[in-house]
């Protein structure tokens, strides 16, 4: 049986990302892909790897994580979360380093909804005086 050293749940936009760290040798497994393949922007796995880089733990664990919900840059985020999260509840020594690079505040933007008798959340219908 596999066991999970830690894990951490992060959220982005509407993405819900569940993050498990493993023994390994630096794998990073998204739904079941392998992160290159899931993810085809190059922006978004340096995004997902930079609290391991921070931490200095890059090739040191197995990430393995699902992810559902909004787009491919909030499921980045989620991720990145995520992983802040877990490699804090694995040592906590690792909290300082993270949180000044701003990696455990959960992002809070999200879309604004559009209300009624308008045209979207903040365009309203065009005026007319006559």
């Amino acid at each position: 049986m596999i066991k999970n050293l830690a894990h951490g749940t992060g959220r982005r936009k509407t993405s819900v990302a569940r993050v498990y760290l493993r023994d390994g040798n630096g794998a990073i497994k998204v739904n079941g892909k392998d992160v290159k393949e899931f993810f085809p922007i190059d922006e978004h796995v340096i995004q997902i790897e930079l609290p391991l880089n921070v931490t200095d733990t890059l090739g040191k664990y197995d990430v393995v994580c699902t992810v559902r919900g909004g787009g491919i840059s909030g499921q980045a985020g989620a991720i990145r979360h995520g992983l802040s999260r877990a490699l804090v509840e694995l040592d906590d020594t690792n909290r300082a380093s993270l949180k000044a690079n701003g990696f455990l505040t959960r992002d809070a933007r999200m879309v604004e909804r559009k209300k009624y008798g308008q045209k979207g959340a903040r365009r309203k219908f065009q005026f007319s005086k006559r």
